[in-house]
């Protein structure tokens, strides 16, 4: 490309900077002067918006066939109030051709160039000539960008892919689905970052959607950390990240379940269980119960707490707040029955007393205890009367509910309830405290119970094939509209409460308002990666179609066998020297303290240090120049879904892969060329 193209570029990047540069100063000012939180609010996030697009604010440039040119960007940039577009976000629909021109179809474009830029130089372009008349051309578009993105060399954080997103990605960026759209893809399709985008389209194409929050789900904290700065490079600052742990702060996970005991908390019938254990909780006495109130007996029978326990279930009201229904019918009842006593304390015609007054028509001791105790106070110097005008019926239903003896028959009969006090019943773990599968059946118990939880307008779940059934119900309570951006991939389930179909986990809560949108392309792993897992597929996955690589690396995955108790010590001389890009070293978990203790690294894992080390799961979603896998065998041993785990384990690579195996290598890794002796080739 001359140089001077080059230049003209330059001149006009520099014009795109220095409006930036003014839109943020004219930010900061506002900030500055802000009145009240709100407005701060608003001025901290515009500045944060605008800080966050400062590294390839400009990123490509559409010559229409019309005339026109556009230029492509993070943000939309205009000269001056309401003037001309200087630049275009790249979520307008003009710039949808930028992704989805090509030769047989070019949508109106005659040209497309792709502007590379290092800070705010620019330091390559890029064209591509679309000629209508032309051949077919059916390979990606902007092959040579797309290509330099993926083999540059990772860094321990995800990068957004808006300048290379190519066009079965934007078709799904853009899907306008009203319900669930699942986004099936296996490794390096880049399912993550297509969700990501979406998100940042959503929030773009829908603003009300602002105001009710996106909502975006990771398998990890480890995972939330490496996508961190993919929506804020995208201009979007708003959106809420975490696990299905986090959705649940207020408890600490401090054991590990077993995979028996995961898959028997995971399934759907847990809600079933719980809800059966919270409506036990309620009895109906079948004799009557006597309560002492201010040294009188008053009577509770069966009938009448029957027919307050079914006014209070029909209200739909979940435990403890129908708990207060309950509680004031059986109150009211007690309090006619006590004015009733109180009422027929008179002399009848004969001169006698009713009901334990005295001789004298004046009221007994325990009646004038009772008033007290309802705030009333009665002279008697008037002589005999009938009270229900005296009485203020409502601070005797207080005194009554106040009273601890009443209040004690009310508990026994209608408890409150605690999430944690009903899972630890249903399941007899008392002191051993919250496993992560226990999360959602505490979240299913608070619901039944009544307890307010967070919704979002929108949710993204990423590695969604791991959500067990109760998860799935967790996230749905937080999605009354049921709108969701779900990607994962089935033949990565490594959970045992983890789901083989979508329809099965979807249907129950959306019916058929899901839709099923794939990605067959993989942009990150090599293809001689690729078909090093073909025999692990065709033995697990026998139907499963070979996804396909867009490059060869032209180093085929290598294999080398030690002993078990050399294990540590080739891994450890393998990662020392390696030097070509971020190592990723995945284990199973009971090595990675031994293997942590021996390399010195962080646990949990540094995603930004030369060498990580992970097990599996913490491994999905994430990637890295080179993978070095320890004991395959023992992954795959170590869950019935361990050959999902080693699948996922094998493709985080984007050049090279080595395993190191004790003994035999598993059959399906057998076909590997095998080392001599350790060293990277």
């Amino acid at each position: 490309m001359p140089g001077s193209e080059i230049d003209r570029e330059q001149e006009y990047v520099a014009t795109l900077y220095a409006r930036l540069d003014a839109m943020r100063e004219e930010a900061a000012e506002r900030l500055a002067a802000a009145g009240d939180r709100e407005a701060a609010g608003v001025w901290r996030a515009e500045v944060a918006r605008l800080d966050a697009v400062e590294q390839g604010l400009c990123f490509g440039r559409l010559d229409l066939h019309d005339g026109r040119r556009v230029y492509v960007g993070r943000l939309g940039l205009f000269r001056g109030e309401g003037g001309e577009p200087l630049l275009v976000d790249w979520r307008v629909p003009v710039a949808q051709a930028f992704y989805t021109a090509t030769a047989n179809a070019p949508d109106g474009v005659r040209r497309r160039r792709r502007i590379t830029t290092r800070g705010r130089t620019v330091v390559a372009l890029d064209d591509e000539l679309l000629n209508p008349d032309g051949a077919v051309d059916d390979g990606l578009v902007g092959e040579a960008a797309l290509l330099a993105a993926v083999t540059a060399e990772r860094t321990g954080r995800m990068r957004d892919i808006v300048s290379t997103l190519q066009s079965e990605q934007d078709r799904i960026v853009r899907h306008e689905s009203g319900g669930v759209l699942v986004v099936q893809g296996g490794p390096g399709t880049g399912k993550t970052a297509v969700a990501l985008h979406r998100v940042a389209y959503l929030l773009y194409t829908r603003p009300l959607l602002r105001t009710r929050g996106v909502l975006v789900v990771g398998p990890s904290r480890v995972f939330l950390d490496y996508i961190g700065q993919v929506l804020p490079g995208l201009g979007e600052n708003s959106v809420v990240t975490t696990t299905i742990a986090d959705l649940r702060p207020d408890v600490e996970v401090s054991r590990v379940d077993p995979p028996g005991t995961v898959e028997f908390k995971g399934a759907a019938v847990m809600a079933e269980r719980l809800a059966a254990a919270v409506r036990s909780r309620v009895r109906v006495p079948d004799h009557p119960v006597d309560i002492e109130f201010e040294q009188q007996v008053l009577r509770l029978g069966p009938r009448e707490c029957g027919r307050a326990l079914r006014k209070a279930r029909r209200t739909g009201l979940p435990h403890n707040q129908a708990r207060l229904v309950f509680h004031r019918e059986i109150v009211e009842v007690l309090a006619r029955r006590l004015i009733a006593e109180m009422e027929a304390v008179v002399l009848t015609e004969t001169g006698e007393a009713i009901d334990g007054g005295s001789p004298d028509g004046r009221l007994g001791e325990a009646d004038l205890r009772a008033l007290a105790a309802a705030g009333v106070v009665i002279d008697q110097d008037d002589g005999p009367r009938t009270l229900s005008d005296e009485i203020d019926r409502t601070g005797l239903r207080d005194s009554l509910l106040a009273d601890t003896g009443v209040r004690a028959v009310l508990d026994m009969l209608w408890p409150p309830l605690t999430p944690e006090r009903v899972v630890s019943d249903l399941l007899g773990e008392r002191a051993d405290g919250w496993s992560a599968a226990d999360i959602p059946l505490l979240d299913e118990a608070a619901a039944l119970l009544g307890a307010g939880q967070a919704t979002f307008g929108h949710v993204v779940v990423d590695e969604a094939q791991e959500l067990s059934e109760m998860d799935w119900r967790m996230l749905m309570r937080r999605c009354p509209s049921r709108s969701m951006t779900v990607v994962g991939d089935l033949a990565q389930t490594g959970s045992p409460a983890g789901t083989a179909s979508w329809d099965r986990v979807l249907r129950p809560h959306v019916g058929d308002r899901w839709r099923l949108a794939g990605l067959t392309v993989n942009y990150r792993t090599p293809s001689e990666i690729m078909a090093a897992t073909a025999d692990l597929l065709a033995v697990h996955h026998p139907g499963t179609p070979p996804l396909r690589s867009v490059r060869s690396t032209g180093e085929p995955p290598w294999r080398i066998g030690t002993s078990r108790t050399g294990l540590i010590a080739t891994v450890a001389d393998l990662a020392t020297v390696h030097t070509d890009g971020q190592l990723g070293i995945i284990a199973p978990n009971d090595l990675v303290e031994p293997l942590a203790a021996a390399l010195s690294l962080a646990v949990p894992p540094d995603l930004t240090g030369e060498a990580v080390l992970l097990t599996p799961a913490q491994a999905k979603g994430l990637e890295f120049d080179s993978v070095l896998i320890a004991d395959p065998a023992g992954i795959l041993g170590a869950a019935a879904q361990g050959h999902n785990d080693l699948y996922v384990a094998m493709t985080r690579a984007t050049r090279r892969l080595g395993i190191v195996h004790p003994g035999r290598p598993p059959a399906e890794l057998a076909a590997l060329r095998e080392l001599g002796r350790p060293g990277w080739p």
